[in-house]
């Protein structure tokens, strides 16, 4: 009967799995682009080397890029094509969790932790964007697979293993070095607990080993930190960002669900009276600490020490999509929870159950059925061109504002080459027209350039469109319309697209 019951549980998760995949990942593939992904494909296309990219340089500092360029040999330039490879990342990296959970929880512990990062909206997001964020959350959980089969086995493969995906990780994104104080401390307490056959010198080999081949990425950091602040796009973080960023609200879903379940499984076993044996606990107290110590390493380190060095430096690098990281680890910690009321002997029923109420919870509220279609990024960047291509002729000013904060003068200049960083989203989605490139926002340079544009070009055009990102786009928008040469001047929108604006300016009817 027992074995009969586990086998529908692995149907049914199985099912549940496949589902939430399907809503939280697979359809979104076709969608639009949004404005990273756009320099995705431009890096892909330009090379990390294209002089544009000097003013960012460390947006191509990735070895994400080799990945993404394999995808667009197989499938060209394609929404789909290039989200295939973050996908594959995902899933690996769920099947990565699975292999930790079993070992540092439960062996049957791993279909909870699937569900508890499918909660998480980041991890769906990143699962289906053109970016490098599902490609590091599948390095780290490797890498933390193999640091933790080495410090179990003691053998040569999982720490050369561990050594190469260690070495890989801080070349596919560069905000990912918090991360190593993760590993060093879990190394630290498996030794000092005497937990791990890997001696002191041993491990200091292999860490030092690790440290000389991060020595390139090391050089090459520094000189981008020393610039930091010419791209920072976010104010110093608040306390109750970082209390967001912890997703505690996952961790009490968890922890209520196996509470409520456990409480109705053990009234219904000892008809109505809730006491149990000492020895059944909870899973809770038979898992070392050193894997407790592990899994809330993982959950903590990362994002505070992002939250720290950016309230230090004032350089604010906290950012979720450079947060996900850790969110692996936040999932770890919501299992972990759920232990704390699911007895160690027996429990596969229970803990596929809570798995299971956990998934259909996902699959119905994460999933946002009343809204299927709803994009990760509320970037409609494909349809605001096509809009704007149908309607503007080959002499209409089509004016651009850069979606980048770097694009600012001395870079910023009326005559910026094209194809180039800065306009990365022209080169993905053109508009037709003639393209008048702006800046981020105003400046002196950029006011003088738009008071002689609007006098001596505009006006005489008869009419205009403004396309590009939802702020400075509006900025430039309202600027216009305050501009005395065009007073009785009205803006049309071209469509709704998201955080994306295309609006044709133009003499209202009777104006002159």
């Amino acid at each position: 009967m027992r074995v009969l019951l586990e086998k529908r549980l692995n149907l049914l998760l199985a099912l549940v799995l496949l589902l939430s995949i399907a809503r939280l990942w697979i359809i979104s593939l076709h969608l639009s682009f949004w404005v990273d992904e756009m320099v995705t494909v431009f890096v892909v296309h330009q090379g990390p080397d294209h002089p544009s990219l000097a003013i960012a340089p460390q947006v191509s500092k990735s070895v994400y890029y080799s990945v993404a360029r394999a995808a667009d040999s197989l499938f060209g330039v394609s929404e789909v094509g290039y989200r295939v490879p973050s996908i594959l990342a995902m899933a690996l990296m769920l099947l990565l969790i699975t292999r930790l959970a079993a070992r540092l929880i439960h062996p049957d512990a791993a279909w909870f932790a699937v569900f508890s990062c499918l909660a998480l909206r980041a991890v769906n997001t990143e699962a289906a964007d053109a970016r490098p964020y599902a490609l590091g959350m599948c390095v780290s959980a490797a890498a933390l697979f193999f640091l933790v089969n080495w410090l179990d086995s003691n053998g040569w493969i999982p720490a050369a293993g561990f050594v190469v995906f260690g070495a890989l990780l801080w070349r596919v994104h560069l905000l990912y070095w918090p991360i190593y104080l993760v590993f060093v401390f879990y190394a630290i307490v498996r030794r000092a607990r005497g937990e791990t056959k890997v001696s002191w010198l041993t491990m200091m080999l292999i860490f030092s080993s690790l440290a000389i081949a991060l020595v390139p990425v090391a050089m090459e950091s520094l000189p981008i930190l020393r610039e930091a602040h010419a791209h920072v796009i976010v104010s110093a973080p608040r306390w109750i960002q970082l209390i967001y960023a912890l997703k505690l609200s996952l961790l009490l879903a968890a922890f209520a669900i196996a509470g409520i379940l456990n409480r109705l499984l053990q009234r219904t076993s000892t008809g109505g009276s809730s006491t149990r044996a000492t020895s059944e606990l909870s899973t809770f107290t038979s898992i070392s600490s050193s894997s407790v110590c592990l899994i809330l390493a993982w959950w903590l380190i990362h994002p505070i020490s992002l939250f720290v060095f950016s309230r230090l430096s004032g350089d604010s690098v906290f950012v979720p999509r450079y947060l996900s990281i850790a969110l692996p680890g936040a999932a770890a910690a919501a299992t972990l929870a759920a232990a704390m009321f699911i007895p160690p002997s027996g429990s596969a029923p229970r803990w596929k159950s809570a798995a299971l109420i956990l998934g259909v919870g996902v699959l119905f509220t994460v999933g946002n059925w009343r809204h299927p279609w709803t994009p990760h990024a509320p970037s409609d960047w494909r349809n605001a061109s096509r809009a704007v291509h149908a309607l503007a002729s080959a002499d209409t000013p089509v004016i651009c504002p850069s979606p980048f904060i770097e694009a600012k003068s001395p870079v910023w200049t009326p005559d910026y080459p094209l194809p180039g960083f800065l306009y990365s989203y022209l080169s993905v989605y053109p508009t037709g027209g003639r393209q008048v490139l702006f800046p981020f926002e105003t400046s002196p340079e950029a006011d003088v350039y738009a008071r002689e544009l609007s006098r001596d070009t505009l006006l005489h055009a008869g009419r205009f469109v403004i396309y590009g990102g939802l702020g400075p786009s509006g900025y430039w928008r309202d600027w216009f319309l305050k501009q005395p040469e065009l007073t009785g001047w009205r803006a049309t929108s071209l469509g709704s697209f998201g955080d994306v604006l295309a609006v044709v300016l133009e003499p209202a009817s009777g104006a002159r």
